[in-house]
């Protein structure tokens, strides 16, 4: 598994290189981009990005939870929490690149035996 992080400066940088605004012109877009998926989640509604995924808004119901020190019960209360979900195009293309690694790594593991 890959260490590396994509930041908001990484997604600003690749609109400047492939679509060629200028860095805070590109910066201004990611933020805008970002600024509007977390608002639209904040209200509750979900963000659909086509071939990508989705944004959603999940209610959790009250549960009990356990404190894993002391093993004591401790209800943890209702809320609402943000997940995402890939769509199957994304979920084929994390495959195809695991699978991609796996057999490239495979005449690596052939010579070390």
């Amino acid at each position: 598994m890959g260490d590396r992080t994509v930041t908001r400066a990484d997604l600003a940088e690749a609109v400047f290189r492939k679509i060629g605004l200028s860095r805070s012109e590109s910066a201004y877009l990611v933020e805008s981009i970002l600024e509007e998926i977390c608002t639209t989640i904040a209200r509750g509604e979900a963000v659909k990005v086509s071939s990508f995924g989705s944004f959603l808004v999940r209610s959790k119901n009250e549960r009990v939870g356990r404190n894993p020190k002391t093993g004591e019960e401790v209800p943890i209360s209702p809320r609402r929490v943000a997940v995402f979900k890939p769509s199957n195009v994304m979920k084929d293309r994390i495959l195809a690149a695991h699978e991609a690694r796996v057999a490239a790594d495979r005449p690596a593991l052939k010579a070390a035996e």
